[in-house]
């Protein structure tokens, strides 16, 4: 099978952890073995997150005021490599020695009129308190949202329409390759006045919005959306939260969830699900196999292949 697998940023960074070096390694060695363990018989395209970790490098570059801060799409094409140079060594480690692995950055098209550049919803960065948070708003002039129970810095979010350098990926596929690419929901560029040439633009692109599009455009056959959580939920935070299990898209579709955290992998999977009469998991990073397998995670299906409604 052809799969396209998701990791979440905080599958890779967990919320609670400082954001060293160390425990960032830590946490992708965790998901090498995870991802190792379905990559042997299958086409495997990896994507991954990276809030925590274009957050971490968009501080650390205001930090230094003798020149102006990098842009979020410079950023983000930072943390592919550092991410992709990690993911990579780590399954090279684990994968036979005849299995390549390539890391590839991949530029994203959005629309430089797209309305998410007036309202920001994208987590990035530590975790703050409110006050924390306020504070940080007021003198950084970040905008600010609630995050679980906690708040964190939010940027503008466009929807993916192209991603470019499809044909490599593919090559690299057909070649028996495990390819990293779309990293942080790729580097997001937009088309300049001339309708032509392409410029960078200040955006993260929502990682799992992107990976749904790529599994689209390359015929995927499973899109596994792998997080920090076992599956999705209703009412989650309460005392009556409860997870779903098998679904069909309308159904999920039907519920809503938090914009900045499971509603984009819910609209990802349910996209894909429905275009390609195919299915899609979302579920945690530790369960991976079994999501494959369907006994695991919430797995999104079409009516016609045996879902039910929300369990």
């Amino acid at each position: 099978m052809r799969l396209v697998v998701a990791l979440g940023g905080n599958a890779l960074l967990q919320r609670s952890e400082p954001p060293t070096a160390e425990n960032q390694l830590d946490n992708i060695r965790r998901a090498a073995v995870q991802i190792a363990g379905v990559a042997a018989g299958h086409e495997l395209v990896l994507t991954h997150g990276n809030g925590p970790q274009v957050g971490l490098l968009a501080l650390q570059a205001a930090a230094y005021t003798s020149v102006e801060a990098y842009p979020l799409d410079v950023l983000g094409a930072q943390t592919d490599g550092m991410i992709g140079y990690l993911l990579e060594q780590e399954l090279a480690n684990l994968l036979p020695p005849s299995r390549a692995v390539a890391t590839l950055l991949t530029r994203v098209e959005v629309d430089p009129n797209d309305p998410a550049f007036e309202h920001p919803t994208k987590p990035i960065g530590a975790v703050y308190t409110q006050a924390e948070a306020e504070r940080a708003a007021a003198e950084k002039h970040w905008a600010i949202a609630p995050d679980g129970t906690a708040f964190r810095r939010v940027v503008a979010s466009p929807k993916p329409l192209r991603v470019l350098g499809l044909r490599s990926i593919r090559l690299l596929l057909e070649h028996g390759a495990l390819v990293i690419a779309a990293g942080g929901g790729g580097i997001p560029v937009a088309r300049g006045d001339d309708g032509h040439s392409l410029q960078g633009i200040e955006a993260v692109i929502d990682k799992d919005l992107c990976s749904g599009l790529l599994a689209r455009e390359l015929d995927a056959d499973c899109l596994i959306i792998a997080t920090d959580v076992a599956a999705v939920y209703l009412d989650w935070g309460q005392p009556n939260q409860r997870a779903i299990g098998k679904v069909t898209p309308q159904a999920l579709a039907a519920h809503d969830f938090a914009a900045g955290s499971m509603g984009p992998k819910v609209e990802a999977a349910c996209a894909f699900v429905l275009a390609t009469g195919k299915r899609a998991v979302i579920g945690s990073l530790d369960h991976i196999e079994e999501m494959l397998a369907g006994s695991a995670g919430t797995q999104v299906r079409l009516a016609s292949a045996g879902s039910a409604a929300v369990l």
